[in-house]
């Protein structure tokens, strides 16, 4: 029998559960048959990879021989698997733009640029709350770039995998019914605000304990906060019940203020990112870059606040 790569996925599978019973139900096989299979492999290399027992499995000298090769093997195919799926779904795709985003304020202005400046190259968006959803089409190849936005100084997702440029660094705002007792006051104390609901969107990264971490700072618990989309959080604090968190960068918008807090007690930076080996991505990547900071700065113009605001604080803004 010739060794196969199902065949070392079936000795991990052992190692890794250490127990035949337990591999069996990972890989979705009857136990006999498990093995039966086990012993074949066992006869094509040699000896017993396996010492068994009423306790489990546990790999003998040979086995960690095996396995050590396996561990070597497996991935480097899973990624050679990928690598040519991201390449078939890019090498074609010179000519066209398809970008990703979590619902940030850049996105739609780096459509209207790249529409402009390539009007007969196809770009079409993906949306998605996650960015790790995201960061794994950039990986598979169907996506050529993406913006996202990371809290604080955390990382941006497969940071090791993927090249990330950091667009622009923000201070997170608070938005006010524009009737709201504060909403005269230049800067706010986020203790000011203690009493208060709050609203934000949700997402995978550490925002929400950021969040509870700079209120305890500040000595209070949030009364509550709820999640949901933009206009969501637009209307409930509309109406007076909740304070929203936003970007910066949040364009006006009727019936409502945003506001900087005393201190900046939470960041947001925001990230161009694409594979490093996507052909599409590589040949444009220029471009991407530049029309992407041009939208970030039409953002910052646009909120008057910020705009006012960043011209007293030159930490934030655009990154170098």
């Amino acid at each position: 029998m010739e060794l196969e790569l199902r065949h070392l996925r079936t000795v991990r599978a052992i190692a890794d559960t250490g127990s035949l019973t337990k591999a069996a139900a990972a890989l979705g096989l009857a136990q006999p048959a498990l093995s039966a299979q086990l012993r074949r492999i066992e006869r094509s290399l040699g000896g017993p990879l396996f010492d068994r027992d009423h306790t489990g499995a546990r790999a003998t000298p040979l086995g960690e021989l095996v396995l050590e090769r396996a561990r070597v093997v497996l991935p480097a195919v899973s990624e050679l698997q990928a690598e040519a799926v991201r390449f078939a779904n890019a090498a074609a795709a010179v000519d066209r733009f398809r970008l990703g985003g979590t619902h940030g304020p850049l996105l739609g202005g780096l459509v209207d640029r790249l529409a402009t400046a390539h009007p007969t190259a196809p770009v079409t968006t993906y949306t998605a709350w996650s960015v790790a959803e995201i960061a794994s089409m950039l990986i598979d190849g169907r996506l050529d770039f993406a913006l996202i936005g990371a809290c604080g100084e955390s990382p941006p997702p497969l940071a090791d995998r993927l090249h990330w440029q950091v667009i622009g660094v923000d201070p997170v705002f608070v938005m006010l019914p524009d009737n709201h007792p504060l909403a005269g006051l230049p800067e706010l104390e986020l203790s000011s605000l203690a009493d208060e609901c709050w609203a934000d969107v949700p997402g995978d990264g550490c925002f929400a304990d950021c969040f509870a971490s700079a209120c305890a700072r500040a000595g209070f618990t949030p009364v509550s906060v709820y999640e949901t989309d933009t206009v969501s959080v637009v209307h409930l604090v509309q109406v007076g019940r909740a304070i929203g968190l936003c970007r910066a960068t949040f364009p006006p918008t009727p019936g409502l203020v945003t506001r900087p807090l005393v201190g900046s007690p939470l960041t947001w930076r925001h990230f161009l990112g694409r594979h490093p080996r996507s052909p599409a991505a590589d040949a444009l990547a220029g471009a991407v870059s530049g029309h992407t900071r041009a939208a970030y700065a039409q953002a910052v113009r646009r909120s008057d606040s910020y705009a006012d605001w960043l011209a007293a604080h030159p930490r934030f803004g655009p990154a170098p």
